[in-house]
């Protein structure tokens, strides 16, 4: 049963790697409900911007206490939940989730970012600096910097271009750090660490497997990388259609590159008997109500609907790597589409 592989087969190492996405890292919570549930907990977290933050939490904090918190993030507000998504009508739905998103760009999300009342000269719509005492609260930072998941979160600086790595194997991570991570330009300002001007770690790679394949553990690894925008897509046949599977392209397609040069890398490495590395990514699959501005619907109906996508998706995962009983591979690498679970093509 896949409960008993995820409890019992720690003979491997379990990492996890989170892509941005903004509002739509409700998806990664609800996935990693599922993995909490089945007791399938990662021994190393690499993030990127919503991923950086869902990963702060999940690394710093103990694993009876990282489920409420990540509720506190995407689903602050308590009492009656509303209902799915699936029981109104498209288009109201659509109308829906763009009146979210405008309210967001107007209001901001409390917690995290809001609209800049004064200070003029910030290069941003938003300030971000309320995002570091809510991080105060949601993260335990010693726990994360002396604990026993590995936590990794990626930035660009953005004068040299250079990527910038914050890991608590080698350095003592704040929420400064998290917010680096996060820095979107232009909605989000950069932030000023050690005299770099650092923003978003997606603008480099979204889904930011390259911390984990050029370092992998010594061990044969189980990784799952959970991406919240997705490669293929229809053909779109609106102006909002066409918006939104540009916003996907242009970040998609640079993580299947990554993920195709780092395949290729370790197969010509094959006679060199490195430890085996079984890669499978899940992505977030939206469904049609979603609009362009997606990443900046927060309502509660969408972050519900969301997190219940993530955690279903990832529990047939782990479902099939149970009854499939998928080999953490001794050497080598294999990729598997987490969805499929069929192994991916290069």
């Amino acid at each position: 049963m896949a409960i008993e592989f995820a409890r019992e087969r720690r003979d491997f190492n379990f990492v996890l790697i989170l892509s941005g996405g903004n509002a739509l890292g409700a998806f990664q919570a609800g996935a990693y409900e599922a993995l909490n549930e089945a007791g399938l907990e990662p021994d190393w977290v690499i993030g990127a911007s919503a991923g950086a933050m869902n990963g702060a939490i999940i690394a710093g904090n103990d694993p009876a206490a990282r489920l409420a918190k990540l509720a506190d993030l995407w689903r602050p507000r308590r009492g009656r939940q509303p209902l799915p998504s699936r029981h109104l009508g498209r288009t109201i739905e659509i109308l829906r989730r763009s009146a979210a998103a405008h309210w967001t760009m107007t209001a901001g999300r409390l917690g995290v970012f809001g609209p800049i009342l004064s200070g003029a000269g910030t290069p941003a719509i938003f300030e971000t600096s309320q995002m570091v005492s809510n991080l105060d609260t949601l993260v335990d930072f010693e726990r994360l910097n002396r604990g026993n998941v590995r936590f990794t979160a990626t930035s660009v600086d953005i004068e040299s271009g250079e990527d910038v790595l914050f890991d608590t194997d080698r350095d003592v991570l704040g929420p400064q750090h998290v917010r680096a991570s996060a820095a979107l330009p232009v909605a989000f300002p950069p932030v000023e660490i050690d005299g770099r001007w650092l923003a978003d770690g997606g603008l480099s790679a979204n889904l930011p497997v390259d911390p984990f394949f050029a370092s992998p553990p010594a061990i044969p690894t189980l990784c799952i990388a959970i991406d919240l925008l997705p490669l293929a897509g229809r053909r779109p046949r609106t102006l909002g259609d066409a918006a939104t599977r540009m916003q996907d392209l242009l970040f998609a397609t640079q993580s299947h590159r990554s993920m195709t040069r780092w395949k290729d890398h370790y197969q010509r490495r094959q006679g060199e008997n490195l430890p085996g590395i079984s890669f499978l990514r899940l992505a977030y699959e939206a469904p049609d109500t979603e609009i362009s501005g997606k990443a900046m619907d927060f309502s509660p109906r969408s972050v519900g609907d969301r997190w219940d996508a993530g955690k279903a998706e990832m529990e047939r995962l782990i479902d099939g790597l149970g009854r499939f009983a998928l080999p953490i591979r001794k050497t080598g690498i294999a990729m598997f589409d987490g969805r499929t679970q069929k192994e991916m093509v290069a």
